[in-house]
């Protein structure tokens, strides 16, 4: 290389070096600058020259009292800053305001981009909140609604107690990986709550400052900005930036982890001192050696009376003796001769208590594991005078069940849920298992736990998954379910299968076998039980395809002359009973709204919150309403049902979800009236052209006339005339 080229490269090299560390202006040493009580650290800084990119400017407003700091591109205050990563801001949050008890309203939308900048907000920091009575807080990105939760209330009731955010007056939620855009969308900014008196507020807000910080949550609402926690790296572009500069003693990551040499960057990354230093890892020689003997501690092992002093070393310590050599050979012929008379005697007592002490320990344990897994619980609960347990639910071996599942193997994972994890497994007998092993309980969880023994011990019904027993000796619960090999309805329903395409006829069996099974739990078994989470991920398919209600962990057992069970509101999304959400009882019309949603999925073959539904409608119960009520019925009706079915028959489903959709629970069918009426719909199927079954026929019939009103000539003699409109039904509330 030439003297010129060799010069130029030189120069080059300083003026990189002098930017990254801030040393181009003057004003600029490499410190950490100060605003107001927030220290801003390097790759950040205040003056130009003393921050890496223009991203990570701060601004240093002081004509707001105390000086504050602000982002200058994003226009947002700056709480504090880490250099792992992540800075805390101060966020506008959204919010939607009645005007003098009007439908008329204000509403202030917080509208800040974090798109194509080092920031995002931090998914393990954040939570979405929702404030306000009778608030449906949604949160959208660039792709879509990603999430939101609902906060109910009673009419007219003002709750003055806000030390609890369980939906009541406020709601949360979890937020996304990587997100960078959000809107919220408050319900009351369209919605009618010609009722409500306070404002509906939206936001994200820092998860710790909101639940620690906070003595009564609803401050918030006091609150026109809160804190949120950004996360922060450094892009690519400036690789060569820091990896000139940065620190001997510190690492570089790239957002997925991987140790990054060199020059050969891909993706953003982050850097940090490595162990046994502390400091900036941007700057050079910014990353100190941690003097470890300032610790007393350091060198405070058992040995430390024949005196051990601590040696500090870059990176790490050591100990050494302050004995001379001959000091150091008496302690350790001592130190022998006590090990051998120590070993002596463990040989000759040890031995033979060594076994006892063992067997003890593995029972004690047990013990241990049986009572904080609920086995007290579980066993008051099964011997008592009012439930009838199968004979065949047993207690298994904890052994056996982790050779049927080659040690939980990830290889045997069947699917994953909020609960647990269930593997398949194969036992002694070669009997073929479904493994549920359940997610560490805390004693909130135990009552859950032992209700999905109980009830399903007390079940015996082939459309309903049977469980086989439980292991209560391990450190987390396990269930031992009978095996269903074809997976989910929702599998069945939205993932293509060549082999065994979704037909008409196996939509109806499927609807009538599960119709079957929430009757028999209704009315059947020897006291109610309402599931509280029907949809179609929680039915089952076995080798035949036929259906088997599954997962009752959220399940109740009634008494015969109870109504209803009141509860904290939960379930699916698109399968609850609004009424429900309004009032917190739970009855047996709740399960017949959630089965009247899997009827609209089987016609349609959509999601119950899908994009492809018209605007009007957020939910797939308010589309199927929509569409009967606009005669557009078989509109929507999935291309596979229009092509197998005959057009009564898909008349006579639909009647029958919208009769279940009822918002009057009053007017909403029992499941026994439902499945009854499933069954003579397959009989109608199986004799299109002769008057057998004339009977049951017929019931169908009148019972949709009772319900609803009567269905056109025209709609039943061609496809464009759709299904004539009720005028008495009522628009339901969409989710």
């Amino acid at each position: 290389m030439g003297m010129p080229l060799r010069m130029a490269f030189l120069l080059w090299s300083m003026n990189v070096f002098t930017k990254a560390v801030g040393l181009g202006n003057s004003s600029c040493s490499g410190a950490a600058a100060v605003c107001g009580n927030v220290t801003i650290p390097y790759p950040f800084g205040i003056e130009p020259g003393c921050y890496i990119d223009d991203w990570f400017a701060i601004g240093c407003n002081k004509t707001l009292g105390s000086p504050k700091p602000f982002l200058r591109r994003l226009d947002l205050e700056v709480l504090d800053i880490s250099l792992k990563g992540t800075l805390r801001v101060n966020y506008p949050m959204t919010s939607w305001c009645p005007k003098n008890g009007t439908k008329n309203a204000t509403w202030s939308e917080a509208n800040v981009s974090l798109a194509s900048s080092p920031f995002f907000f931090s998914k393990s920091r954040n939570i979405f909140i929702g404030m306000g009575c009778g608030n449906w807080a949604w949160l959208r990105s660039r792709v879509g609604l990603i999430g939101g939760c609902m906060s109910v209330c009673e009419k007219d009731t003002i709750q003055t107690n806000g030390s609890s955010c369980n939906g009541i007056d406020c709601c949360k939620t979890t937020i996304p990986s990587d997100l960078d855009v959000f809107t919220p969308d408050i319900m009351g900014k369209s919605g009618n709550f010609t009722w409500a008196k306070d404002c509906n507020y939206g936001s994200l807000v820092d998860q710790k400052w909101f639940e620690e910080n906070l003595t009564n949550y609803f401050e918030v609402k006091k609150m026109s900005q809160v804190p949120v926690v950004l996360n922060w790296e450094i892009n690519e572009s400036l690789s060569s930036l820091v990896m000139e500069t940065k620190s001997s003693h510190s690492t570089c990551r790239s957002a997925n982890g991987s140790s990054l040499l060199g020059y050969n960057m891909s993706t953003t990354f982050t850097c940090t001192c490595i162990s046994g230093f502390e400091g900036n890892p941007y700057l050079v020689d910014g990353c100190q050696d941690i003097d470890e003997c300032l610790d007393p501690t350091s060198c405070s092992f058992s040995y430390l009376r024949y005196g051990y002093r601590c040696v500090n070393v870059p990176g790490g310590y050591y100990c050494v003796s302050v004995f001379d050599r001959k000091s150091r050979n008496k302690i350790i012929i001592i130190g022998i001769s006590t090990g051998i008379t120590g070993l002596l005697f463990l040989f000759i007592g040890g031995w033979w208590s060594y076994k006892v002490v063992k067997k003890r320990k593995n029972i004690k344990r047990k013990e241990k594991f049986f009572k904080r897994n609920g086995g007290l619980l579980l066993k008051q609960q099964l011997f008592s005078n009012e439930v009838t347990v199968e004979k065949t639910t047993k207690l298994f071996n904890s052994k056996d069940l982790e050779k049927a599942t080659d040690n939980f193997n990830v290889n045997r994972i069947l699917g994953q849920g909020g609960q647990g994890t269930v593997y398949k497994g194969m036992l002694i007998d070669g009997k073929i298992v479904a493994v549920k092993k359940s997610k560490i309980i805390d004693e909130g969880k135990l009552e859950e736990f032992v209700n999905e023994v109980v009830i399903l011990s007390q079940i015996n019904h082939r459309n309903v998954v049977k469980l086989l027993g439980c292991c209560l000796e391990t450190k987390v619960p396990l269930l031992v379910y009978e095996f269903i090999p074809n997976g989910t309805l929702s599998q069945y329903l939205y993932d293509q299968n060549e082999e065994f395409p979704a037909t008409w006829d196996m939509h109806l069996r499927i609807a009538t076998k599960v119709a079957g099974a929430l009757f028999y739990l209704h009315s059947v078994a020897s006291t109610p039980i309402y599931h509280q989470d029907i949809k179609t991920t929680n039915i089952l398919l076995d080798d035949k395809y036929r259906a088997k209600v599954a997962d009752f962990g959220t399940s109740r057992s009634i008494a015969v002359d109870q109504t209803h069970l009141t509860t904290v509101v939960q379930g699916t999304f698109g399968y609850l009973d609004p009424e429900y959400f309004q009032s917190s009882q739970y009855t047996e019309k709740s399960d017949v709204y959630s089965f009247g949603v899997v009827l609209v999925e089987l016609l349609t073959r959509e999601n119950t919150i899908s994009s492809t539904t018209i605007k009007e409608c957020k939910s797939l119960a308010t589309y199927l309403i929509h569409s009967m009520e606009e005669n557009n019925l078989f509109d929507i009706i999935d291309a596979r049902v229009m092509k197998d079915a005959k057009q009564e028959e898909i008349i006579a489903v639909a009647n029958l979800a919208k009769m279940c959709l009822n918002l009057n629970r009053k007017e909403q069918p029992i499941m026994k009236e439902v499945a009854k009426q499933l069954e003579a719909i397959q009989t109608l199927q199986k004799t299109p052209n002769v008057q057998q079954n004339y009977e049951e026929i017929e019931y169908v019939k009148t019972r949709m006339h009772e319900q609803w009103d009567d269905v056109s000539t025209s709609t039943m003699l061609g496809v464009d005339s759709g299904v004539a409109s009720s005028s008495s039904s009522r628009p339901l509330l969409s989710f």
